[in-house]
């Protein structure tokens, strides 16, 4: 392969890497504070006619409820009280981490794309000097 497709194919890779980081990093951002802040708290599990349902206090002194998905009923099988984090300002929105499942993608995308940037940019500097 000449010299000079080595060299566009590392350009390439330097302005679409950095570049699409940056973007999905912003985006990440974004994601971040459209989630909104998510507090820990100590939830009752009861059963119901439809499901299962968490109930807990919440910071404003307000009682939360919300009816567990399939995958929470799954992970707090045979427990009446679980740990679970809720969305301050809201008494029906709760979940089992605190970080979204979405920010975390986009932000380890973000790191990836910023990382074979970073590499390709490397790669392009050494090919300056081995010439």
């Amino acid at each position: 392969m000449p010299d000079h497709a080595i060299d566009a194919i590392f350009e390439i890779f330097t302005w679409v890497g950095l570049g699409a980081g940056a973007f999905v990093a912003l985006l990440a951002i974004i994601a971040k504070l459209a989630d909104g802040t998510w507090v820990p708290a100590q939830a009752v599990l009861a059963d119901d006619p439809h499901g299962r349902i968490a109930r807990w206090f919440g910071h404003e002194g307000r009682v939360g409820s919300a009816r567990l998905t399939h995958d929470q009923e799954k992970a707090l099988a045979g427990r009446e009280t679980g740990d679970v984090f809720v969305r301050l300002g809201r008494d029906d929105r709760m979940r089992l981490t605190k970080g979204s499942p979405l920010v975390r993608l986009l932000m380890w995308l973000a790191i990836g794309l910023i990382a074979v940037g970073a590499i390709a940019a490397v790669g392009s500097i050494v090919m300056l000097f081995v010439r």
